[in-house]
C-alpha cells in the first residue's frame, strides 16, 4: 500500500471516530522506522548536494559572479529605499544607476582570479536612516572590503534634493568618489532610508 494512501486512511479514520479509536503500536512503530530510515536518506542526500555545491563553488566563473552580485546588489539596493523612495525612483533606478553597478562589478571581477572570486560577498544589511551604505562587496577569506557602494542625499541651492550613486574602491583607501549617477528626488526632504 503506498505511503500517502495509508496516511490518508489513518486520517479519514482519525475524522470518522473521532479520536475514540487509535492505530495499533505496530502501525505506529512501523511508520516511526519508515520514517527514520526516510530521514537518514535526507542526511546522505544533503551531505551529497553539500559536496556538488562545492564542485561548483570551484566552477565559479566571472559571469556566474556578476549575475550574483548583480542580484543582491539590486536586492540590497531596494531595500535601502523602503517603501516610500523605491517607487518613485525604481524606473530611474534601473535604467542609469544600475547598468553602472554592473560595469564597476565587472571591473572588481577582473582584478580577481575565478578561484577567489567565490570568497566575494555582498554585505547583508543596508545602511538605514542618513547612512549612505548600500552594501559593499568584501573578501570574506580577507575580512576586508573591496568595492562599496553608496548613495548620497544632495542639495544644492535652488535644486531640490537629488540621490548621488557612487562607489569607493581599497586601491585608494576608499577616500575617491567613483560617480555611478544622480537621480532627482524633487524639491522636498526625501524620507529616511528604509521607511
Amino acid at each position: 500500500m503506498p505511503n500517502w494512501l495509508r496516511k490518508s486512511f489513518v486520517v479519514l479514520v482519525t475524522i470518522l471516530t473521532f479520536g475514540l479509536v487509535t492505530p495499533s503500536q505496530a502501525f505506529l512503530y512501523e511508520n516511526t522506522s519508515q520514517l527514520k530510515a526516510s530521514r537518514a536518506s535526507d542526511v546522505e542526500n544533503s551531505e551529497n548536494n553539500a559536496e556538488l555545491a562545492e564542485e561548483e563553488d570551484t566552477n565559479f566563473d566571472k559571469d556566474d559572479f556578476i549575475r550574483q552580485m548583480l542580484i543582491e546588489a539590486e536586492a540590497q539596493s531596494y531595500e535601502k529605499f523602503g517603501a516610500k523612495i523605491g517607487p518613485v525612483i525604481e524606473d530611474e533606478f534601473n535604467e542609469v544607476i544600475l547598468p553602472n553597478i554592473e560595469k564597476a562589478i565587472q571591473e572588481v571581477a577582473v582584478q580577481f582570479p575565478e578561484e577567489s572570486l567565490a570568497n566575494l560577498k555582498v554585505t547583508e544589511t543596508p545602511g538605514g536612516g542618513l547612512s549612505e551604505k548600500i552594501f559593499h562587496i568584501t573578501n570574506s577569506k580577507a575580512n576586508e572590503d573591496v568595492i562599496r557602494f553608496h548613495v548620497r542625499r544632495d542639495h544644492p541651492p535652488q535644486q531640490g534634493y537629488w540621490f548621488n550613486f557612487h562607489y569607493h574602491t581599497h586601491h585608494d583607501n576608499f577616500q575617491a568618489h567613483h560617480e555611478l549617477g544622480s537621480i532627482y528626488w524633487n524639491k522636498n526632504t526625501p524620507p529616511k532610508w528604509m521607511t
